[in-house]
């Protein structure tokens, strides 16, 4: 074959990996290119680039010109420092993932981390705003016994008493609360397997739950040291409790709903998001546990400082999800979740 006609039969094809090549740069530039992507995906980059290997090798053999070898040396170079490179360390694996790869994976599934958040809000608000009208409503969903708990653990008469809990010490409660969260996080997860039932009726059960307690002490005075205890570390543990549940609906979607897909594959799809995305919400609550612990237990810290706290992790939490990752795009569905890449 001519080298005019090998050219025009593959050059199309050589300009495709370029442009990938391009596009994969590091540089902020390239990757901000990189949205609206509409070139080669990733899973099809080492097919092609065994195709380029073989073009390279027919060239030579049959000995077009320099220039068309240069050309096509340089592009499996490029290739191979792509393919082949060392891959990153696993913590900074595990960082990009969290900086930039949960966002995105957690953006990509907005319609049911939005369906999770009205079934875990609309219940909490109504039922804090219910007790304000008729307090007798607390009654019904506690027992005197567990009203009583929680007026003394967040009693306004003693200021220097540590919120929310009783005498243990900070280590202790961190170990508790890490328990606490991790396995309400699972619960609303896995509960997605019942087809998405169980999701539904943990973030309704919590919503009343955490809504019925805040709404009892706001009515009986005891407000101000509740919203003291759980200003900080509100952010991490409800968002990460939404986005659990969020992962839950699409699980629970997977099998309801598969479309063009066996049910079994959309299973299987579903859980290896909901798997990463429970890394992220592992994430969130071990830092929620972390705060309860040792920060919004203190008793004596004014409430404007706890307040202040508690508002600059709200801005950090949400600006964290709905800009970590941006710059690298929407999140397809051939993408490596792995990491944030």
């Amino acid at each position: 074959m001519k080298q005019e006609r090998f050219v025009q039969r593959h050059d199309a094809e050589w300009q495709a990996l370029e442009d990938w090549l391009d596009a994969r740069s590091v540089a902020r530039k390239a990757r901000r290119e990189r949205r609206g992507w509409e070139g080669l995906r990733d899973h099809e980059m080492p097919a092609r680039y065994r195709r380029l290997c073989q073009h390279l090798a027919l060239a030579r053999r049959r000995g077009y010109s320099a220039v068309l070898t240069q050309r096509l040396e340089d592009i499996v170079l490029r290739g191979h420092g792509v393919l082949y490179q060392t891959p990153p360390p696993r913590w900074q694996s595990a960082l990009e993932f969290l900086v930039a790869g949960f966002p995105r994976l957690v953006r990509a599934e907005r319609g049911c981390m939005l369906a999770s958040l009205l079934l875990f809000a609309l219940p909490l608000a109504t039922i804090f705003v219910a007790i304000q009208m008729r307090p007798e409503i607390a009654a019904s969903l506690f027992e005197p016994q567990q009203l009583a708990q929680f007026e003394q653990m967040y009693d306004p008469a003693d200021p220097e008493r540590a919120l929310g809990r009783d005498s243990e010490t900070n280590l202790m409660m961190f170990g508790h609360y890490i328990w606490n969260n991790i396995s309400i996080g699972f619960r609303t997860f896995a509960s997605g397997l019942l087809a998405g039932i169980g999701s539904v009726v943990v973030l309704v059960f919590n919503g009343i739950t955490i809504g019925g307690v805040a709404g009892h002490l706001q009515a009986v005075g005891h407000g101000d040291p509740f919203w003291r205890f759980v200003a900080g570390h509100s952010a991490p543990e409800l968002t990460a409790i939404v986005i659990a549940g969020g992962a839950g609906l699409r699980l629970g979607l997977g099998l309801v709903a598969p479309g063009r897909r066996r049910r079994i594959d959309a299973l299987v799809e579903g859980g290896m998001r909901g798997a990463r995305l429970c890394v992220g919400i592992f994430a969130m609550l071990l830092f929620a546990a972390f705060v309860e612990a040792f920060w919004s237990s203190i008793g004596w810290m004014p409430a404007w400082i706890k307040y202040t706290v508690g508002a600059g992790l709200w801005a950090g939490v949400l600006g964290w999800l709905m800009l970590g990752g941006r710059h690298l795009g929407p999140l397809d569905a051939e993408d490596d979740l792995g990491t944030g890449a």
